[in-house]
């Protein structure tokens, strides 16, 4: 909790600034009106603030309330209720092996979580293999194959080929040597870049070559430093591939995690994990009313 804290400071100041003395205020519309203005400037997003918003003010009509300091508890039980649906945890499942897609733009860090989610599986038990997938970047398999030493994990590459190749080539790995989980890596590509969001649709049909039931979880990693970026990239990533779950990263100080908000308004796709530094054991599941109150104080 004190590290979820530390990594919503930014969001969390930046929001009590925009609410300033509103909760010792004169409750108006004009306050309603500055409230839904800061929780806007924290990334929360318009249609989420107005649906906010809505909310408060029905249920101050409902309950008689006249005092601003009354609605802080109500604001904070609206944020987890438009959160909640988010928290859903990565599901255990009979299937093997159980593949999990990771995708992502650059720099959201979607190898450095493979690495700690591969330790977060084999501490529940499972076997991990992992496919460096991301064949554009030298480096990338570079550190994907630290992360399999780092964790004692098999890590299949291939000097030639491209990403949907070393993943085929991962999953019947992963059978022959009967193996859990495969956490599959991608190369990072922008939404806009459309022949590269075409090539992952191509790995998606690949994947499903090796196992008509894979992938079993298409996770986008998301740094959680973008704001409201964040959200444009959900809707690009879920219509091209139809995502089962998010990531989001980077929750270290400097993030605008109100974009959460803004995505459980738009695009409730469940939050599989959060990242809130660079250890290994700082990957946790998702949960509604520890992130409401790291990020209202």
């Amino acid at each position: 909790m004190a590290r979820l804290r530390s990594g919503l400071r930014s969001s969390r100041q930046k929001l009590q600034q925009g609410l300033g003395g509103l909760f010792g205020g004169r409750l108006d519309d004009a306050w309603f009106d500055t409230l839904e203005e800061a929780l806007i400037s924290a990334d929360v997003g318009a249609k989420a603030s107005a649906r906010l918003i809505a909310g408060l003010r029905q249920e101050a009509r409902r309950q008689h309330i006249d005092a601003p300091e009354d609605l802080k508890p109500l604001l904070k039980s609206a944020l987890v209720d438009l959160l909640a649906p988010l928290e859903a945890p990565l599901a255990s499942s009979e299937q093997h092996p159980y593949v999990i897609l990771f995708v992502g733009v650059n720099g959201a860090g979607k190898t450095t979580t493979i690495g700690k989610l591969a330790q977060h599986l084999m501490q529940q038990g499972h076997s991990v293999l992992l496919a460096a997938g991301d064949t554009f970047r030298a480096a990338a398999v570079a550190q994907l194959s630290a992360w399999g030493q780092r964790n004692n994990v098999p890590v299949i590459t291939q000097e030639k080929g491209d990403s949907a190749a070393v993943i085929f080539d991962a999953i019947q790995a992963a059978r022959a040597r009967g193996i859990d989980v495969v956490l599959a890596d991608t190369a990072g590509r922008l939404p806009t870049q459309l022949h590269l969001m075409e090539e992952i649709r191509k790995v998606k049909r690949v994947v499903t070559k090796a196992d008509p039931s894979a992938p079993h979880e298409i996770l986008l990693v998301l740094d959680a430093n973008t704001g409201q970026n964040a959200l444009a990239q959900v809707r690009a990533f879920d219509d091209a591939l139809g995502l089962t779950g998010l990531i989001v990263t980077k929750l270290d100080g400097t993030a605008r995690g109100g974009v959460v908000a803004a995505i459980a308004g738009e695009r409730p796709i469940p939050i599989r994990f959060i990242g809130v530094g660079e250890a290994l054991e700082d990957l946790h599941p998702f949960n509604a009313n520890e992130f409401v109150d790291a990020l209202i104080e």
